[in-house]
């Protein structure tokens, strides 16, 4: 019985089975992943790493921030949604739950608690963080729907691992690191949109991805992260030769016979081997100097 039809029945159980299935486990890390690597170049000691705010970070960044942030998404596009087919494969459809809408907004105030703990340099990316993931999908901004704006919102992905920096630091993460990651968020916002392109077109969405069509859109997520390589390099040549694969990827994607949404779902491993690296290279300068 798929998470839908449990949560249809009602109870506590599917409930929390639907919340966990709107939360995009797959994705988990797109969010609480950069928080690793953040604290990883901020720290200066081991005890750094087991700092209270950056765990406190992490806890939220891994599930309530997830839930905030597709639950805000599912909410206002239900309409949109009922013509989507990967509501039913791989994600949760929103039906009109009341209990939703109320979860979505205790995640978005959950950060409240731990506010205390943080210097006003973090605060400013949490402050980001959610004013970006709610105006990317509900009224009246909904940059979703404006072409260029929607991939350029999506820097937000990067907002949990500056507030981490910040956090250990006490001061903003360097300019390129950050310019480099909303460049990458960018492309890989973009590329993800490309198997919604039909869907959203039947449904008179427009975004950077139906505006574009497919091929341009290769093209579109190629530059951006050849620009993120080039932003990284500049901080360190390692860094940029590390971000080069995905513009060579998205180039032997765009030339092979390989379905957009199936290569989609590749990424998310990808990233996380990609995360990894860049998390050991911050680790490997705390621990061997």
């Amino acid at each position: 019985m798929s998470s839908n039809s449990r949560a249809a029945r009602g109870g506590i159980g599917a409930h929390l089975s639907y919340l966990l299935v709107l939360s995009r486990p797959r994705f988990w890390l797109y969010l609480a992943g950069p928080v690793l690597v953040g604290v990883a170049y901020a720290a200066t000691t081991v005890s750094d790493l087991f700092a209270p705010a950056p765990i406190v970070l992490f806890g939220y960044f891994l599930l309530p921030a997830n839930v905030f942030l597709y639950g805000i998404n599912d909410v206002y596009d239900r309409e949109i949604d009922a013509a989507n087919p990967k509501k039913d494969d791989r994600e949760a459809r929103y039906r009109g739950q009341r209990y939703v809408p109320a979860v979505v907004g205790l995640c978005a105030a959950l950060p409240l608690l731990f506010v205390p703990l943080l210097p006003t340099a973090a605060i400013l990316w949490l402050i980001a963080f959610l004013v970006l993931g709610a105006a990317y999908s509900a009224p009246p901004a909904r940059f979703k729907t404006t072409p260029f704006v929607d991939s350029l919102s999506n820097g937000l992905y990067i907002t949990p691992g500056a507030a981490a920096y910040a956090a250990i630091a006490g001061t903003q993460p360097p300019a390129l690191a950050v310019g480099g990651g909303w460049l990458w968020a960018m492309g890989m916002h973009t590329f993800s949109a490309i198997p919604d392109i039909e869907p959203d077109r039947e449904t008179g969405i427009r975004t950077t991805a139906t505006v574009l069509g497919e091929r341009r859109t290769y093209a579109y997520c190629g530059v951006c992260w050849l620009a993120s390589a080039a932003a990284f390099g500049a901080l360190d040549v390692r860094l940029g030769v590390l971000m080069l694969g995905y513009p060579a990827l998205v180039v032997a994607i765009a030339t092979a016979s390989v379905a957009v949404d199936r290569a989609y779902w590749w990424f998310p491993a990808i990233n996380t081997v990609v995360g990894a690296a860049l998390t050991m290279g911050g680790l490997w300068r705390v621990f061997y100097g």
